[in-house]
């Protein structure tokens, strides 16, 4: 499986270059010429970055970067988080792009800008894990964006790729149409693992955080498989709820 998911990579990579070469690609958020990117350096300059004392556990605003009184009462089973922007316009369209309208270079581009925000993330960790998606919106959608957002921060650190170290084995309802309580209810039972993790350090890239809830429970499996720490490093962080 790992092996076919490398060459899918492959010819979609090829075929993205050929693109850009017989067309240029236009700048996602302001439609000028991106020189092949999918978005041009000074609208990548203006994306709403997450603020560096945003709470070092779960990416909310903490106080002076210190972690958010919920992460002090009530500690999730993940250890830190690293967001790289706010889940806000433009953010959110380019994701809702890649996911939806299958452009596959806005996960060239995001990826390339986890590599940067994450780039000390984690220290010594052992492998990268992309959230993984059930087999029937694996189906679907035809591709894990995830899996496109990690390969980026895959090759500037030099972690491996963990594709099948965990299986996601309930279809969790759409987020988006879910209350915050049922949000956090939601993921309960979702991931299974049959691979040892004894003292590994992971880390799990995902698109975007909103409660937290889906990565505590991927969390507090991989945990269970022995890891020593999990770390989230994502494209978006969600406000913080009122």
């Amino acid at each position: 499986m790992e092996i076919l998911s490398n060459s899918l990579h492959a010819l979609r990579a090829l075929f993205q270059h050929t693109m850009d070469v017989l067309a240029p690609q236009d700048c996602f958020v302001c439609g000028g010429t991106s020189r092949g990117d999918a978005v041009c350096p000074d609208c990548a300059d203006s994306l709403p970055r997450r603020p560096p004392t945003a709470c070092p556990q779960c990416a909310l605003p903490g106080l002076d970067g210190g972690r958010c009184a919920a992460c002090t009462r009530t500690a999730p089973a993940y250890d830190a988080t690293r967001a790289a922007y706010d889940f806000a316009f433009p953010v959110d369209a380019l994701i809702h792009a890649l996911k939806y309208r299958h452009q596959l270079s806005i996960a060239t581009f995001l990826g390339d800008a986890l590599a940067v925000h994450g780039a000390d993330f984690g220290p010594g960790a052992d492998l990268l894990l992309p959230m993984p998606l059930h087999p029937r919106r694996l189906a679907e959608r035809g591709f894990n964006q995830a899996v496109e957002l990690a390969r980026a921060f895959a090759r500037h650190r030099g972690l491996p790729l963990a594709l099948a170290a965990v299986r996601k084995v309930r279809d969790l309802p759409p987020q988006a149409g879910l209350d915050r309580e049922a949000r956090l209810r939601s993921p309960r039972g979702a991931f299974e693992s049959v691979q040892a993790l004894d003292g590994k350090r992971v880390i799990v890239v995902d698109d975007v955080m909103t409660t937290g809830a889906t990565l505590d429970e991927l969390a507090r499996c991989l945990k269970q498989q022995g890891a020593s720490w999990v770390g989230n490093l994502v494209v978006a962080r969600t406000p913080a709820p009122h």
